[in-house]
């Protein structure tokens, strides 16, 4: 082997060990909701819309907690690499009451306040009714859902992926089951509808988080369970966690809000449009559940090296995951259009809502293509210790962009729901090309640990190799 030789074998398996399990999560948990969409949609189209819609909100959560997952994944993966393990306790600890508040204030929100939610996303009453009912109740598991992926980040940065993996098992088979029971009224238990749908959701949730703990215990994960060691944090920490973390929870809760403003707008489509953008959004997840994978490689395979003190292989490293990301995110989309008809009519879709969900999907194996490139990058760099520049180009372009074609074609000029839909994707190429300037120039590796700022001293990128 060439001594300035790419080892692809090795990273090839790495991304294989990290991806893999997050992507085969993420595929149990899309098609426990597809398979939540087709119960859901036996009982009609506003409720699925209506659940549709409450599933907007919980997006809207994730925008809110999500920039706390980016800062601490960061903190994570260089901690794991230079083998700091006080580091990992108390920025897990930092990442997860930052999270948690999160969850408990929108969980009130869904919980009290279910009706002003509903009229924010929608002004069809039938619809606003059902999501009250899903709403009052799934709020409870907001809380919860914060908890888990705040342990499985952990997991997933400390090389431990298969616990969250065999967590969402748990979950998915939960929730299918106690949805059978709960929506339809099986084995003497009284019909519910979509509020059974809820209350699956909460207790699936809570399984998730049993089974997680319990096998991280079984295991002897060193910081998991390390409570008293969780939330020793100093000024110094919290300075820098917080320096770290803002650029990027700046980003999630202006992208939040901005997708939150195009929901409102297709929100006020007919009820067609509604509910294919509801089944388009689980389809959405099965994409981005593979994408998952790679931008927790991205994050791990990435920000070790950095924190180790190793930016040559970072650099190199970096390149190739964005470039495997897109080609699989294309092959998935590609199968999604080629297999529409089968999956659009088990999940309830005819006549016009057909003709719609369909062409979003096809809008969106383009624009995903490019997008899922984006997002791997900006991980990349949020790891790496650079959680400015994707954060300034995100902001920057959706609401000085996307948020005004947006309302204009759909409150103004009111043009159907695809030419609409087709405006949330108009930025995608603009912005691939500027990070990957960024990501070539190589400015975006920026270490935490002592290690890694030693080895920044006069580097510079020597390009691909290999």
């Amino acid at each position: 082997m060439r001594k300035n030789s790419f080892a692809w074998g090795d990273f090839l398996r790495r991304i294989a060990v990290i991806a893999v399990p997050v992507a085969m999560q993420n595929l149990l948990t899309t098609t426990g909701s597809m398979v939540d969409t087709m119960m859901i949609a036996s009982l009609g189209q506003t409720e699925v819309g209506a659940v549709g819609l409450c599933a907007q909100f919980s997006s809207l959560m994730f925008s809110g907690y999500w920039g706390f997952v980016g800062g601490g994944m960061l903190f994570f993966s260089q901690y794991w690499g230079a083998r700091d393990h006080d580091g990992i306790n108390r920025s897990y600890g930092l990442t997860l009451a930052c999270m948690m508040t999160v969850g408990i204030l929108f969980g009130s929100f869904a919980v009290f306040f279910p009706e002003s939610v509903m009229r924010l996303y929608t002004d069809k009453t039938a619809i606003q009714e059902i999501g009250v009912e899903y709403l009052r109740i799934v709020g409870f598991s907001y809380p919860l859902l914060v908890f888990s992926m705040a342990m499985a980040c952990l997991l997933r940065c400390t090389e431990r992926v298969r616990i969250p993996l065999y967590g969402s098992v748990a979950a998915v088979v939960t929730n299918i089951t106690l949805n059978w029971v709960l929506i339809f009224g099986h084995l003497g238990v009284p019909k519910m509808g979509v509020r059974g749908a809820a209350l699956a959701t909460v207790i699936a949730q809570a399984v998730s988080i049993l089974t997680v703990i319990l096998l991280a215990k079984r295991n002897g994960h060193p910081y998991l369970l390390a409570v008293r060691r969780h939330f020793r944090w100093d000024r110094a920490l919290i300075s820098m966690y917080l320096k770290k973390c803002f650029p990027i929870i700046l980003n999630e809760v202006l992208i939040g809000v901005g997708n939150m403003v195009i929901n409102v707008v297709l929100g006020r489509q007919p009820e067609e449009a509604i509910a294919a953008l509801a089944v388009f959004r689980t389809l959405e997840g099965l994409v981005i559940g593979f994408f998952a994978g790679f931008s927790n490689a991205s994050s791990v395979l990435v920000g070790t090296k950095v924190g180790a003190g190793d930016p040559d292989t970072a650099y190199a490293r970096a390149w190739r995951l964005v470039w495997l990301c897109q080609g699989f995110i294309g092959m998935i989309c590609v199968l999604l259009v080629l297999l529409h008809t089968p999956i659009l009519s088990l999940m309830g879709m005819e006549g016009e809502s057909f003709r719609i969900a369909f062409g979003f999907l096809c809008v969106y194996a383009v624009a995903a293509f490019i997008r899922m490139g984006n997002w791997v990058q900006n991980d990349t760099f949020r790891a790496a210790g650079d959680a400015t520049y994707g954060t300034v180009m995100e902001i920057v372009f959706m609401w000085a962009m996307l948020i005004p074609a947006v309302w204009v074609t759909g409150m103004v000029w009111r043009w159907s729901a695809i030419p609409v839909f087709i405006c949330c994707y108009m930025d995608e190429p603009i912005r691939y090309v500027l990070m990957q300037i960024h990501l070539f120039r190589g400015k975006w590796i920026r270490p935490v640990t002592p290690e890694g700022s030693a080895a920044m001293e006069g580097w510079k990128p020597k390009g691909i190799r290999g």
